[in-house]
């Protein structure tokens, strides 16, 4: 007899409310390395114009977009150890106190994916916090991608668990750099594992109103994608990120 689980006996996604105003879950992101000043400044205005939550760049733009958003209410967001999480934990802590400084609200840090996959929750813990730490001092928030393509179902309930620990502020699903994005799948296994105190952002492959609103049902709290207008627009926006 197969041990193998039908469908049936998955676990349910359990459905939340989702909002009529997506455009405020949204992070409008931008972060190619070949992006040039005038593409980010109209993601700027873009975000300012349809009341996105923030806009997520690489950290070399993170004074560029603090300025151009002054007075708009949405918020510079920027990313650590993007996107292959492989750098020392003290450089990651230094490169978002130095985004933090440059006006960042929110820092997106990319975990030690290895020990994720080696099991080694006290290296996550670690180099969590040491971010988690750096950003807090600075009154900004922490989002900790565990890049679910990368990870089997253990790992990330483990990365998870340890992004609880080491007091981060949302888990996020992916970087969009490496393989498959956020599922509905996961984004509902990752709200079981951290429950209600934690945001979970879904990102990567998020194209549409339809995709956005499957995101929130499971459980997503934030929205990482380039194509935030398509979606506010309930059309199809392209595959870069």
């Amino acid at each position: 007899m197969s041990n193998e689980a039908t469908p049936a006996m998955q676990p349910a996604v359990r459905t939340h409310p989702v909002p009529g105003n997506i455009a405020s879950f949204i992070d409008h992101t931008l972060l190619k390395p070949e992006a040039s000043e005038s593409e980010i400044l109209k993601v700027c205005a873009e975000a300012a114009e349809y009341h996105f939550k923030s806009v997520c760049v690489n950290p070399i733009w993170v004074k560029t977009v603090h300025t151009a958003l002054k007075g708009t209410g949405v918020l510079a967001c920027s990313v650590v150890g993007f996107p292959l999480g492989a750098t020392p934990t003290d450089v990651k802590a230094f490169e978002a106190r130095g985004a933090v400084l440059d006006g960042a609200d929110e820092i997106d840090m990319v975990i030690n994916i290895a020990a994720a996959r080696a099991g080694d929750k006290g290296a996550l813990v670690e180099d969590i916090s040491a971010v988690a730490e750096a950003v807090h001092a600075g009154g900004a928030i922490l989002k900790v991608i565990i890049e679910t393509a990368l990870l089997d179902e253990a790992g990330k309930v483990l990365a998870c668990e340890a992004a609880v620990e080491a007091g981060a502020d949302f888990v996020k699903t992916s970087t969009g750099f490496n393989g498959g994005g956020a599922t509905v799948e996961d984004v509902a296994l990752m709200r079981r594992t951290v429950g209600s105190g934690l945001g979970v952002k879904a990102s990567g492959g998020v194209r549409s109103l339809a995709d956005a609103q499957a995101m929130i049902a499971a459980g997503a709290t934030r929205i990482g994608a380039s194509s935030g207008i398509a979606i506010v627009k309930g059309e199809q926006g392209s595959s870069a990120y």
